[in-house]
């Protein structure tokens, strides 16, 4: 720093040895007012320290005083002039708006001014700079170092937050003192009004004291009680009033300024957070909301909390505006609270305007708690409308899904428990209570003492399942969709993981009717040895396969897999261990043993076991009978074969059957044909599938078509619904006639009966215009066996020598098929809904239909009575069943020629009585 000369020393207190700096010249003033033009200065040889730039503010350059104070902070080496741009040849700089400083600013710069120069020592002790001549320093080094402006700029934005905090701070306590004078002012006039009401009483006391003759100490004496006690109530209530008065205002302050609590708490700890939040008031609302959501009892305390605030806080402003105690206070604010016409022999003003706020309040929270009490009602009826209640059953059958089937099932389950007084079963499905209950309703069945109970929800969804007790069920029913095969039965194996999800396990085992054939080992598979399924597609077509075989069939099928007569039940008898089985056959005189299930292989049942096959600890007997508990052995009959004709059964002939319609399964119903059938048979389709695209199918579905060996496949296109198209086939020279529901019209059971029964009907009028002498034609070979028995004979004639297998999917258009003259028909839904209630009660009888419906293995057959008896030979049924033990089968009915139905499981067993070959047995025979 240069030293200064020749100047005199005005401080006489400043050290002599210092030298001091020469008096800086003034520059001149303002060039523009608001615009800080670009100077050049004059460059010395000594290198800057940093750089600078001399800023004018509002009209007044700096000083020669500050600007010695900038050349000293800055340690210029010589002194720098600052002329405008257009004064000299130096270099144009960018022009600069300065922020303009303030009048107290511009003061203390004209006052420095006129300071002496001797005040600017260099070596002088350094005073607190004043707040203008900071920020024109500041303003200096922002110009002259851009890179700083940055930093500058953040200041100023913390030193404006700091203002508006600071203005915060000032308009609290301007709300602090207008809330401190309205409580005054209130204060005021209510001590106003208590000076009145003291005074009125004072004039009533006097007046009536004027009446009695007392002595003026007396009239002293009383009013200095009634001072003393006025006064030492007084400043209770006084308070009572302040709490009254600071209780009502805070909701309406927090209500208003609730949001700038957290600000103020950040000022107060000094923590400033830029980031956006969430308001207060919403953070408190979104609170309650969840509260009240998620805990069903947060209104009730609610409503309890507020009626016991509402109480207390009238009882303490009644305390405040009356003169009886703080309980009595409490207690007329309950009344108030409880009854709203309490209120009307209040006196005074301030009791009355208390009272008439309680009242309204109480009447608010009676109004609230009606409205709770009418939604919890309303919540109750409507959850146990819409089936959301829980059913608290153990032992039940459980039916997950919905489906026409259902109607059958229920009456099917019900005849099963009519033996026990009744059971219980709940339907889970995705409908709505009331519906469900209206479509049962319908039926008009009596359930004979079981309980239909229906909720509504998904068997999907482990809540729901749980709802219904599924872990306490004897037995669990999955119904099949109406949806597509694929769809259905991808149901189906969702429905089996969810119960297999169950955490209490399952008590029964599961039954889960499928629509394909090939999907039954993926379900399998999930289920494990709980999972019990029937096909009902594939049992239906097997049914049909051997009605079309042997007439009639459709009827016995019906009473043995139907509970209304007699079905198949397996149970264990002690007593039997080490006695052949052809004992055992005749040991039952209300039933009649068809097999064993063997201990010893796996619990493996064979039906129609050898003779000589010995009952073993563990094993037991498979019979059909009317019930459970209807049948138990006796003793053993005297059973006399005698002599029989040993008739063979007849060779198989070659047929020609006709296909009408085209179903999902129908390779194998032509696998299961191919095992039945004699060489040389043929099988017409006819249907709307192209013949390009059933090859294709068919392969598909497995079936190798050239490896077919006993039939033909014959193709025919057309709609069977149309006469023209049916005409074009020989419908007269077909064995046997089987009416399929169509793949296309399978989802809509009304449509494919329509057009079964639109099929029958075109068939039967061209079968009668082609054979008008139905009576001389000649009966196929198959059938000549029959040729003595009425029935099978009026069955052939009834279809005009075809016999006509319709598949029906609805039970109510039983009633039209059988007007019809029909030879046989097949109720599908029924069929498979006593097979679904059958395995049910019993998983161990699926085996049992498996083997019957199979075609290898045992089957119902129906034989003529030639092949045990002679004409009008007396037997009992006892010898019948001996007889057929010759020919490997068991006897387990018979139809007179004279009845409308065929008879199983005939009670009286032992009975003699006459037979006539007219007469037809039902057997379980041997396939081999």
């Amino acid at each position: 720093m240069p030293d200064t000369i020749g100047a005199p020393n005005p401080n006489p207190s400043s050290n002599p040895n210092k030298r001091e700096r020469a008096p800086l010249l003034k520059k001149s003033k303002i060039i523009s007012d608001k615009i800080l033009f670009p100077a050049a200065s004059h460059v010395s040889s000594t290198p800057l320290s940093s750089a600078r730039f001399s800023s004018e503010s509002h009209n007044t350059y700096s000083t020669s005083t500050s600007e010695s104070s900038n050349d000293a902070k800055f340690g210029f080496g010589d002194r720098d002039y600052v002329y405008p741009s257009f004064l000299g040849p130096h270099t144009t700089r960018s022009r600069v708006n300065v922020k303009s400083t303030s009048k107290s600013q511009r003061n203390q710069l004209e006052l420095r001014d006129s300071m002496p120069s001797a005040k600017v020592e260099s070596k002088m002790k350094p005073k607190p700079k004043l707040k203008a001549e900071k920020d024109f320093n500041a303003l200096s080094v922002q110009i002259s170092n851009p890179a700083s402006s940055a930093l500058s700029g953040s200041t100023s934005a913390n030193s404006s937050n700091a203002r508006r905090a600071s203005g915060h701070r000032y308009s609290w306590i301007l709300y602090l003192l207008k809330f401190v004078c309205t409580l005054s002012v209130s204060h005021t006039v209510y001590l106003r009004n208590e000076v009145s009401k003291l005074q009125e009483e004072n004039i009533s006391l006097r007046r009536v004291c004027s009446h009695v003759d007392l002595a003026s100490s007396g009239i002293k004496e009383f009013e200095e009680v009634n001072s003393l006690v006025y006064f030492s109530t007084a400043g209770s209530r006084t308070v009572a009033l302040y709490m009254a008065v600071f209780i009502l205002v805070i909701p309406f302050a927090l209500y208003k300024y609730l949001d700038y609590l957290p600000r103020i708490i950040d000022l107060l700890k000094r923590k400033y957070t830029k980031k956006e939040e969430v308001p207060l008031k919403k953070r408190i609302a979104y609170v309650v909301d969840v509260c009240f959501s998620n805990y069903p009892y947060a209104k009730l305390l609610a409503l309890l909390f507020s009626t016991l605030f509402l109480i207390g806080y009238g009882g303490l402003a009644l305390y405040a505006v009356g003169d009886g105690s703080f309980t009595e206070a409490i207690w007329l604010s309950w009344s108030f609270v409880a009854d709203s016409g309490n209120h009307a022999e209040m006196v005074g003003a301030g009791p009355r305007i208390v009272s008439v706020l309680i009242s309204s309040g109480g009447m608010l929270i009676f109004a609230m708690m009606l409205g709770l009490v009418s939604d919890a009602i309303s919540e109750k009826v409507d959850s146990l409308r819409k089936g959301k209640s829980e059913v608290i059953e153990s032992n039940h059958i459980l039916v997950l899904g919905w489906s026409d089937k259902l109607g059958s099932l229920l009456k099917q389950l019900a005849i099963a428990n009519k033996s026990i007084g009744g059971g219980v079963v709940v339907v889970l499905a995705e409908r709505d209570k009331e519906e469900m209950e209206m479509d049962i309703a319908k039926l008009e069945f009596d359930f004979m003492g079981t309980s239909v109970i229906c909720r509504s929800g998904s068997p999907l969804i482990l809540a729901d399942l749980k709802k219904v007790s599924v872990s306490k069920a004897r037995a669990i029913i999955v119904l099949a969709s109406d949806e597509n095969a694929d769809q259905s039965d991808a149901r189906a194996l969702r429905v089996v993981l969810s119960l297999t999800g169950v955490r209490e396990g399952l008590r029964g085992h599961v039954v889960v009717e499928m629509s394909d054939l090939d999907n039954e080992p993926l379900v399998k598979l999930v289920g494990g040895e709980l999972i019990e399924t029937v096909v009902a597609h594939d049992v239906i077509g097997r049914l049909m396969i051997q009605c079309a075989l042997q007439p009639g069939l459709a009827q016995i099928w019906e009473d043995i897999l139907g509970f209304e007569n007699a079905e198949f039940y397996i149970k264990r008898w002690p007593q039997l261990d080490g006695a052949p089985f052809k004992d055992v056959l005749v040991l039952f005189p209300e039933a009649i043993p068809c097999g064993v299930k063997v201990a010893a292989d796996g619990g493996k049942i064979i039906i129609n076991p050898d003779d000589r096959y010995v009952l073993k600890e563990g094993d037991e007997v498979l019979v059909i009978a009317e019930d459970d508990d209807t049948y138990a052995p006796g003793l053993l009959p005297e059973v006399n074969k005698g002599l029989f004709p040993r008739i063979t059964d007849p060779p198989k002939y070659p047929e020609r059957i006709l296909f009408c319609g085209w179903r999902r399964d129908i390779d194998d119903m032509i696998m299961v044909l191919e095992a039945l059938l004699a060489p040389g048979s043929e099988l017409w389709m006819f249907n709307e599938v192209p013949e390009k695209d059933r090859e294709k199918k068919l392969t598909d579905g497995g079936l190798d078509i050239s490896g077919l060996e006993n039939i033909k496949l014959v193709h025919h296109v057309g709609n069977a619904v149309i006469r023209r198209h049916l005409e074009g086939l020989p419908l007269e020279t077909f064995d046997s006639i089987l009416i399929l529901a169509d793949e296309s019209v399978e989802d809509s059971i009304v449509h494919s009966d329509s057009r079964s029964l639109a099929t029958l009907l075109l068939i039967r009028d061209i079968q009668s215009k082609r054979l008008p002498n139905k009576d001389s034609r000649p009966i196929p070979p198959r059938h000549s066996v029959f040729s003595q028995s009425s029935w099978i004979r009026e069955m052939q004639q009834a279809s005009d020598r075809s016999i006509i297998i319709s598949e029906i999917l609805d039970s109510r258009t039983r009633n039209l098929v059988s007007v019809s003259r029909i030879s046989d028909y097949v109720l599908s839904n029924e069929l498979v809904s006593m097979a679904l209630a059958m395995v049910a009660e019993d998983k161990q009888i699926n085996r049992v239909l498996e083997e019957l419906f199979a075609e290898e293995g045992n089957e119902l057959c129906i034989k003529p009575a030639e092949f045990y008896l002679y004409e009008q030979e007396e037997l009992c049924f006892y010898d019948i069943m001996r007889r057929g033990r010759q020919r490997r089968e068991i006897v387990i009915g018979y139809r007179i020629a004279a009845a409308e139905r065929a008879v199983i499981n005939p009670a009286g067993k032992s009975k003699q009585r006459k037979w006539s070959l007219d007469d037809v047995f039902v057997v379980i025979s041997s396939c081999d």
